[in-house]
């Protein structure tokens, strides 16, 4: 570790417990907290019992979704849910100093085809240094970097100045509810850091992501004849066609945090449904996909664009121009967002990540993903993503994090939490 680590840095960052952030790991992958499932709402009481025991001040409550849901700048969603609790855990104010919070998500997206996966996509196998299962580092790698940091800076015996805010939320992977409901709830704070999958880097800004669904008209008949009818698989063809120039033309001279990707704002169509008869011709395709937002763009701006895009194919379109397709905004809907250009915490993650590798200072990039940022960084709170993991494992049956990179985050953070709420050390300062 490097030699300008103070004796309170260094007490700390020894206090972090290789072997219990991986069984905490194991414990948490076991809980199948798929988005809007019971399995969610369970690991936050889990958590909420994990956060008392270390002395935190515990705010666990069920989130009224009625009125999140008729709030003007309510996110969206996507899976169905009868309830969503929010977890906020906080150290004791000792009032001089400011109040960092640190965020992770706690729900996770479905394991999809068993078949592709290894075993049981939630019971942890371990290879080596590499914990294998859904959510590994998607994200609760970064949920026990957090735990992991705080129990470290606890055991020290670290007397903070200012305050530390966990924010564990459900919902991020369809929209973001979890977070809007808790920062609507009041819980705030003078700087936020996000445990995503960062792969060693710092995320400073994040592109958004809109959930759009296109219908596409056709005219049934019997399979035999189809003739006399129109397919609406093949009317949704010049449609396709369309929206894969609207993504080349999005994607000319993107924002320098961006410009390492090979498309910095994908637009993707996840998912096609036609026809409900193998021998008749379909009436009706439903497409729907993601459109990825610019950074600083209007998200109002990126939907025009699209719905434009469509509207110019179906008038090109001899069948469509009589038949158009209809564009609706369903799902999540995430804007983008950005930590403020030259904001001191970029430099002061940086700075711990160098100083417990003894390596150089990490890249600062930009995400081509929504998260919980943009959120964050609407209510005037300067956030970044620094977090274990490879978010291109995410989502697929190879998920899976290294123990040995989320210790390094875990180290990272005490000496972040550190320095930007300062301690009663003599001389020590607070960074934001």
């Amino acid at each position: 570790m490097a030699t300008n680590v103070s004796d309170v840095e260094a007490s700390a960052v020894a206090a972090v417990d290789d072997a219990a952030v991986a069984r905490t790991l194991l414990d948490l992958l076991a809980v199948p907290s798929v988005t809007g499932s019971a399995a969610e709402s369970e690991l936050q009481h889990v958590l909420a019992r994990q956060l008392e025991a270390m002395g935190l001040d515990v705010d666990l409550w069920s989130m009224d979704l009625g009125e999140l849901r008729a709030h003007a700048d309510f996110p969206g969603l996507e899976a169905p849910r009868t309830e969503a609790w929010g977890l906020v855990g906080g150290t004791r104010d000792r009032g001089d100093g400011p109040t960092l919070i640190l965020q992770g998500h706690v729900d996770v997206v479905p394991p999809g085809d068993p078949a592709k996966w290894a075993g049981d996509p939630f019971r942890p196998r371990t290879t080596g240094d590499a914990v294998q299962a859904r959510g590994a580092c998607d994200m609760k790698a970064g949920v026990v970097a957090i735990l992991g940091a705080l129990a470290a800076i606890r055991q020290a015996g670290a007397r903070l100045r200012g305050r530390v805010a966990v924010h564990f939320v459900v919902s991020e992977e369809d929209g973001g509810l979890g977070a809007f409901g808790t920062l609507k709830r009041g819980h705030t704070g003078d700087a936020c850091i996000i445990t995503e999958p960062t792969s060693g880097a710092i995320m400073t800004a994040n592109a958004g992501a809109l959930t759009f669904r296109i219908d596409v008209p056709g005219q049934a008949t019997h399979g035999s004849t189809r003739y006399v009818g129109t397919s609406a698989i093949d009317a949704y063809l010049p449609i396709h066609h369309a929206l894969a120039r609207l993504e080349t033309r999005r994607n000319t001279d993107p924002d320098p945090l961006m410009a390492g990707y090979p498309i910095a704002y994908p637009l993707s169509v996840g998912t096609l449904r036609a026809g409900d008869w193998a021998s008749s011709v379909p009436d009706l395709l439903v497409a729907e996909g993601r459109l990825g937002v610019r950074l600083g763009e209007d998200p109002a701006q990126a939907r025009t664009e699209l719905e434009e895009c469509i509207a110019q194919a179906c008038a090109d379109d001899p069948w469509l121009r009589s038949h158009p397709a209809t564009v609706t905004w369903p799902g999540g809907q995430f804007a983008s967002g950005r930590l403020p250009a030259g904001h001191p915490l970029a430099a002061v993650v940086g700075a711990a990540h160098a100083d417990v590798t003894n390596g150089p200072r990490p890249a600062e990039r930009g995400a081509p993903y929504g998260s919980d940022l943009r959120l964050y960084s609407g209510e005037g709170i300067p956030t970044l993503q620094y977090g274990p993991g490879d978010v291109r494992l995410a989502h697929g049956p190879r998920e899976q994090v290294r123990v040995s990179d989320i210790a390094t985050v875990t180290r990272a953070l005490v000496l972040t939490t550190l320095r930007t709420v300062g301690t009663d050390q003599a001389g020590s300062t607070s960074a934001v």
